[in-house]
């Protein structure tokens, strides 16, 4: 079988799974890929027929296994990329449904919207370099469809080709300035239910700009660059919570703003 033949083979198998609604499983025997390349050549591929169908055009993207404890137990050695549809970005206060989704996964997160291309494949871009490239900042939730995986059972790999489990976003509303603010030590609080937590808007990988430029090398390396108007999620700052029917959810990022979400069956 070609290596094209291969990736269309995956990337088929992969919608069809996703059409079934079935439970997520590591790709394995004539699916298996050798490697992350391999897998975001799937990826770009099953997204492609998305974004020709019902899910329309790409909105931006997301960054997952952000630290290296969970890399390393899915088998591979940097964090990964999706691409989030138009069709999937909710604006706060947000409805979710459980029925939406196998299984759904919050996430909390600063979110990024591109105000300039960012296509440079020199891969030099730096928190600093891409700060200028930033229009707007808000808060947000990351919508996981893990798809009821076993957590026992990570694979990195083929994470990536399944578009990084990437479900959707809600975005918030900025009230304040970004640009004022110190992104490595500006307090965020999460109020879920009657539980609280608070972290810094530095806890997914040491600064918001940072994973910008990570996702700004690579999305430019593999050929298809961050775009003016692109959102992009720069991970979550507190531990993923799987909600259930009655669920509510406020997530602030100290003098910028919050997003809320509830969920429904």
């Amino acid at each position: 079988m070609t290596d094209t033949a291969r990736i269309v083979r995956v990337a088929d198998a992969l919608a069809d799974q996703h059409a079934r609604r079935a439970r997520y499983e590591p790709l394995a025997g004539d699916l298996a890929l050798p490697d992350l390349d391999a897998a975001y050549d799937v990826q770009r591929r099953l997204i492609a027929g998305w974004e020709a169908g019902a899910k329309g055009p790409i909105a931006g993207y997301k960054i997952a296994l952000t630290s290296k404890a969970v890399q390393e137990l899915c088998g591979v050695n940097q964090s990964l990329v999706g691409a989030i549809f138009a069709s999937t970005v909710h604006t706060s206060p947000a409805v979710v449904k459980l029925s939406d989704f196998v299984r759904v996964g919050l996430e909390f997160e600063l979110c990024l919207k591109m105000g300039s291309d960012l296509t440079d494949k020199s891969g030099n871009y730096t928190a600093d370099s891409v700060r200028d490239a930033v229009d707007l900042a808000v808060p947000a939730f990351e919508l996981i469809e893990d798809r009821d995986a076993d957590y026992s059972r990570l694979d990195g790999v083929s994470m990536a080709a399944d578009n990084a489990w990437s479900g959707g976003i809600v975005l918030g509303e900025a009230t304040g300035d970004w640009r004022s603010l110190d992104l490595v030590t500006t307090p965020v609080r999460l109020q879920y239910n009657d539980d609280v937590e608070e972290a810094v808007t530095g806890a997914a990988m040491g600064n918001p700009l940072t994973a910008l430029a990570w996702v700004a090398n690579l999305l430019a390396q593999q050929g298809r660059p961050l775009r003016a108007g692109h959102w992009v999620m720069t991970g979550s700052t507190v531990k993923t919570r799987y909600p259930k029917a009655g669920d509510k959810a406020v997530y602030t990022v100290e003098r910028l703003g919050s997003v809320e979400v509830e969920v429904a069956p």
